[in-house]
């Protein structure tokens, strides 16, 4: 999507609204909590799926109306029917979280949702590839209109996996939607204000990486859209790693410890791309690929360690409205980070200067302060309050030097 309204001369800040206007428009989850006990969880999430897909199909259908609708004009109607589409996204997905609370038990959620991100992760990966594939080195419009119309038959064929799932009665004490809801009391409860405030840091960071490192590899390194494509499918083999990184360690150590090792990972990837940016290194395949899958590994470890702890700290009562201001914080802030990101590397331009032997431009200064956003949500990590959670220092010892030496002694026998 990002590259297809790159074609049509979108900026930088039409990119940054592109690719925020999904997490920003879960907003709707807010009016929309008070009525998923009335309609039922499946029901609920099966009507708006539906209507969601039918909108694909016309967005499927804008690249070929070149011979009559100048650039501006595409642009306008895809920006249209996305904003229609995340609409309809934000009211149905609200009822996710409070119905796969009730499937799954408090044990096994750890290991479920790093499952969950090997799926999610492996069918990305596939989709990225068959994308670059049918878009080639430069993609026609006809190309784009393939690959959006194989988004809408695989949005179609989830619709009948969907109905399969379970679908258990809302709990007896949950809210029945009447009379006013204390947003503010649910937003001060100590322990879910600041796991806010952790999910505001990291949305902020991590928002624009994936949309500005694209633009990047396109404009500043060159790189044509099917290996800007191939580059963005192998970050899902990083989100494909996480039931080894995760997993168990979610449910024994807690989410805390994988909360904060994520902030790290995420420094260490910002600088990585901030020397690329700056011309200390070239972001070949060698040097690009390692930041990639260290990309999708840091995404897949914060989803299932951030949405654990929602589920663990967020009480039963108010609970459909406890998790939707969750989502509205988190999705939010994801949303507007590429936005406000955008009007910074417009602002800056084409100004560049030379310090500390790296070219500051407007990505590498993009990466720098993605970098600082990062340590400043590490410290608001150290805050949360999770009361069988081990330390960070102690999931680091068992990632790296714990499980190599596991492994050394398999394949020694030592």
């Amino acid at each position: 999507m990002v590259l297809y309204a790159k074609s049509l001369g979108a900026s930088a800040t039409v990119l940054g609204l592109l690719a925020g206007m999904m997490p920003l428009l879960v907003i709707t989850q807010l009016p929309a909590a008070k009525f998923i006990d009335r309609v039922g969880y499946r029901a609920f999430i099966l009507r708006g799926w539906t209507a969601r897909v039918v909108i694909i199909f016309l967005i499927a259908a804008v690249p070929v109306t070149g011979g009559f609708l100048d650039a501006t004009t595409r642009l306008i109607l895809l920006l249209a029917l996305l904003l229609v589409f995340n609409t309809l996204r934000g009211i149905s997905s609200c009822a996710w979280l409070p119905w796969i609370t009730e499937l799954i038990p408090p044990a096994a959620r750890g290991r479920h949702f790093a499952r969950d991100q090997v799926f999610g992760n492996g069918a990305s990966l596939l989709s990225f590839a068959v994308a670059g594939a049918v878009l080639g080195a430069d993609a026609k419009p006809l190309q784009f209109a393939g690959v959006f119309l194989f988004a809408a038959l695989a949005g179609a064929a989830s619709l009948p996996l969907l109905l399969r799932v379970p679908d258990p009665a809302p709990p007896k004490n949950a809210d029945n939607g009447k009379g006013p809801v204390p947003w503010l009391a649910i937003a001060s409860h100590p322990p879910f204000r600041r796991l806010l405030e952790v999910n505001a840091a990291w949305s902020l960071a991590f928002g624009g990486l994936t949309t500005f490192i694209v633009k990047y590899l396109k404009d500043g390194a060159g790189l044509p859209s099917d290996l800007i494509l191939y580059f963005m499918s192998v970050s899902f083999i990083g989100g494909i790693a996480t039931p080894w990184l995760a997993g168990p360690r979610l449910d024994r150590l807690g989410s805390k410890p994988m909360l904060g090792f994520t902030m790290g990972v995420g420094l260490v990837i910002a600088v990585g791309w901030m020397l690329a940016a700056g011309g200390a290194v070239l972001p070949g395949w060698g040097y690009a690929l390692p930041l990639m899958v260290l990309l999708g590994l840091v995404n897949s470890l914060f989803s299932a360690a951030n949405t654990r702890l929602a589920m663990n700290i967020v009480p039963t009562m108010g609970r459909n409205h406890f998790f939707a201001l969750f989502m509205v914080v988190w999705q939010m802030t994801l949303g507007l980070s590429p936005v406000l990101w955008g009007l910074v590397l417009d602002g800056i331009g084409d100004h560049e200067s030379t310090a500390l032997g790296l070219n500051w431009n407007r990505y590498s200064l993009f990466f720098g302060l993605v970098g600082l956003s990062f340590i400043g949500a590490f410290v608001l990590c150290r805050r949360l309050e999770e009361n069988t959670a081990s330390g960070v220092q102690t999931l680091v010892k068992e990632l790296l030097v714990d499980e190599p030496r596991r492994w050394w002694s398999l394949m020694t026998g030592r």
